[in-house]
């Protein structure tokens, strides 16, 4: 190899490097540049999810109250009607001794 060969190889070689070199500097720039902007969404998108958690959470309790509330409106449901059974079950009781009770006077009498 003369030294004319060696310098058009040599000066290719150089050239290829700074062509690679300016390559990879663009693609570098441009994954920064793009994930800078990805950076602003996904902290959009982070705030948006912190909000739609709090709300979930808010929500969770307020289900919990109202089922709590609904347990014992059925409670108290429960227990005013076992009272107006038996209270019915007595009335129905003491009709049979007052019809019993008038029969027998008419039959007596």
């Amino acid at each position: 190899m003369n030294r004319n060969e060696f310098v058009i190889v040599t000066a290719i070689v150089l050239m290829l490097s700074f062509t690679l070199g300016w390559f990879a500097h663009r693609v570098i720039q441009r994954l920064r540049r793009s994930s800078g902007a990805d950076m602003g969404e996904l902290e959009r998108l982070a705030q948006a999810l912190h909000e739609a958690e709090e709300t979930r959470d808010q929500a969770l309790i307020y289900i919990e109250q109202r089922e709590a509330e609904l347990h014992n409106q059925i409670a108290q449901t429960g227990a005013e009607l076992r009272a107006a059974m038996e209270g019915l079950r007595d009335a129905r009781h003491e009709a049979e001794e007052m019809r019993a009770y008038i029969e027998r006077m008419h039959a007596e009498g």
